[in-house]
């Protein structure tokens, strides 16, 4: 009698053992979150162990939580993520404008994360895993679409409590510029420098965080959106007449030429309020060019503009 007693009680330890196991399994195994990009709406995995990173910015956002993508572009990778370009754990699957697919579909991995460089290549890499395009270019809410990547992540990877800590200190660094920006009243011009020539962007651009978010007024009003931004010549800039001017040398990061500041701040450049009144100031290109989107280079691109006030 007792020995049947004591089976039965160890049958029920076992069944209720293996509910509980299949119940966690379950909680974890094949649950998915749906996130909504400007390419697709994709189902993602909770808890992804194996990602693909293909945008820098993305790199910066994961690095900030803590983790380790199984892959990356290693060409271009700017300083401030050079631990990652280092790790020989971490497989070398091309540029952030051109990825090796062969190698990325031997990693196997649960997701892929990637930038505006790579759209054209979103459905040779949905083959493989669920992607996401997370993206703040394009849009006057450039903090709204910051947030969302942010909260895509947060939902992904089960940590929006860290992400949202992130988010509130990179709000209380814009109010503070932003009350700077207000008092000082200056109008303020973008520029792209590439080997002598110049592009300009504004609102809404790529580098648009500096009119939309904090609160400089555009030296000329009107400049596109696209990518490139609107190529202008040095007597736009001069007409234009800033009194503050902003520079991305893309020139000292695509060719590793050295910057020739002459060439830059040429005769009528020298003529503008800019620079006659020492407010020229140069941004670091590998935040501004390469990045621009993530936690770290969100933080540093506040700081930099924050110099010229």
């Amino acid at each position: 009698m007792k020995t049947r007693i004591f089976l039965f009680a160890l049958g029920v330890i076992i069944a209720l053992s293996g509910c509980t196991g299949n119940h966690q399994q379950r909680e974890t195994a094949g649950e998915t979150v749906t996130v909504v990009h400007s390419l697709d709406t994709v189902e993602v995995p909770v808890n992804p162990q194996r990602v693909v990173v293909l945008d820098f910015s993305a790199l910066e956002n994961l690095d900030y939580l803590g983790i380790k993508p199984v892959a990356i572009p290693k060409s271009g990778v700017p300083s401030h993520l050079s631990k990652y370009k280092d790790d020989p754990s971490i497989v070398d699957v091309g540029t952030v404008v051109e990825v090796n697919l062969e190698k990325i579909n031997e990693l196997q991995p649960d997701l892929i994360i990637i930038g505006g460089r790579l759209a054209d290549f979103y459905k040779d890499l949905s083959a493989i895993a669920p992607v996401i395009y997370p993206t703040v270019m394009g849009t006057t809410d450039f903090l709204g679409a910051f947030k969302a990547n942010l909260d895509d992540l947060g939902r992904i990877f089960g940590k929006q409590d860290e992400l949202d800590r992130a988010f509130a200190g990179i709000e209380t660094k814009v109010g503070e510029v932003k009350t700077k920006v207000e008092s000082a009243d200056e109008r303020a011009l973008i520029l792209l420098h590439n080997r002598g020539r110049f592009s300009a962007y504004g609102s809404g651009s790529r580098f648009g965080i500096i009119h939309d978010v904090l609160g400089f007024q555009e030296a000329e009003k009107g400049l596109g959106t696209h990518i490139h931004g609107t190529p202008v010549s040095s007597e736009f800039v001069q007409k234009a007449n800033p009194d503050i001017i902003f520079i991305v040398d893309r020139s000292m990061i695509v060719g590793n030429a050295v910057m020739d500041k002459e060439e830059v701040e040429n005769k009528l450049v020298r003529q503008t309020n800019a620079a006659q009144n020492g407010k020229i100031f140069y941004l670091n290109p590998e935040v501004w060019y390469l990045a621009g989107g993530g936690i770290a280079s969100v933080n540093m691109m506040i700081d930099e503009v924050s110099q010229a006030l």
